[in-house]
């Protein structure tokens, strides 16, 4: 309970910040407009969930890829046209999936309130109740976003790569108005899904002139790694899960870091400079603290301002 309640103090705190020249954001947008929204979309992501183990991590993932391009304007949901290549097909976004789940939603919300609730707000409120629903906190989320009409599969070229660098990663997250405190805060969404070894295999086969492996993997865990990932790996849906209890939101992806078992470059950049080095090793002894630094840079990252309309349909530009 008093968890619960430091989580809802630390959102209405932080709401005094998150409001642009483009979007003013606030917990009652739609108190009067489509006071049951919130509950239709809860109802979306929970079925969705039910069929599927996997929709929470690709919510999750589809919201901050959505954030990190344009702010967050619902500009990852839009299908590719005859004439432009969609974000959704540019390369780092292939994997997606579950925009079912938001097209479902999008559907129960606007036969309560027609053309009121943007796709971008149903994005956030979807994130959140994906991580709830896995586990982890819940939260008030700021709404009022709206939508955008641009999306290019060449900028997402800007998403932070799972190579990064912390020099790299502290120049795209401050780009963006973050900090590294919300760096490793948010990093910590790794706790849930999937990769394909494209995104680690620099790591396990020819790191670099000296090492085959990484040295800072644990030898026996890289390893693993290598049986699922063999250098010339022809299973394209081959891969690992990000930490071993993939399906629930806690700090265990904090705990692997730690022990060297951590599967992107990105991930292990973290332990580079001391300030990352000890918030990793305070969410990894404390589930209460990374909930709380979680929720803070949720807000934060899923106010960043895009997009000037409420769409009807989420993959479509009219």
């Amino acid at each position: 309970m008093a968890a619960s309640i430091l989580l809802l103090l630390s959102a209405l705190i932080l709401l005094s910040s998150v409001s642009s020249p483009v979007n003013s954001l606030s917990l009652n947008y739609y108190d009067q407009t489509c006071p049951n929204a919130e509950s239709a979309i809860t109802n979306a992501v929970k079925k969705g969930m039910m069929n599927d183990k996997t929709v929470a991590a690709a919510l999750l993932r589809m919201h901050f890829h959505d954030c990190f391009i344009r702010g967050c304007d619902a500009s990852v949901l839009l299908n590719s046209t005859g004439n432009n290549k969609a974000e959704k097909d540019g390369p780092p976004n292939i994997s997606l999936h579950a925009f079912y789940v938001i097209d479902n939603a999008k559907k129960e919300v606007e036969a309560l309130c027609p053309g009121v609730v943007s796709c971008a707000d149903i994005l956030a409120l979807a994130a959140r109740d994906a991580v709830a629903m896995s586990g982890g906190p819940t939260w008030d989320v700021p709404k009022g976003r709206k939508d955008g009409r641009i999306s290019k599969a060449t900028d997402t070229r800007q998403l932070p790569a799972p190579t990064f660098n912390i020099s790299q990663l502290q120049k795209s997250f401050s780009q963006r108005g973050l900090s590294m405190d919300d760096l490793v805060a948010l990093s910590g969404s790794h706790t849930l899904g999937f990769s394909h070894c494209s995104s680690f295999q620099n790591r396990i086969h020819n790191f670099d002139t000296t090492h085959d492996l990484d040295p800072s993997m644990q030898p026996s865990f890289a390893a693993s790694l290598r049986i699922v990932c063999p250098m010339h790996n022809k299973v394209k849906q081959a891969g690992a899960a990000l930490d071993s209890s993939p399906t629930t939101f806690d700090n265990m992806y904090y705990k692997l870091l730690l022990q060297g078992k951590s599967l992107f470059s990105s991930d292990q950049a973290l332990l580079t400079t001391a300030r990352t080095k000890a918030l990793v090793a305070k969410f990894a002894s404390s589930q209460e603290e990374f909930e709380k630094a979680f929720v803070k840079s949720m807000i934060k990252m899923s106010s960043i301002a895009g997009g000037q309309e409420v769409r009807l349909d989420c993959r479509v530009v009219r």
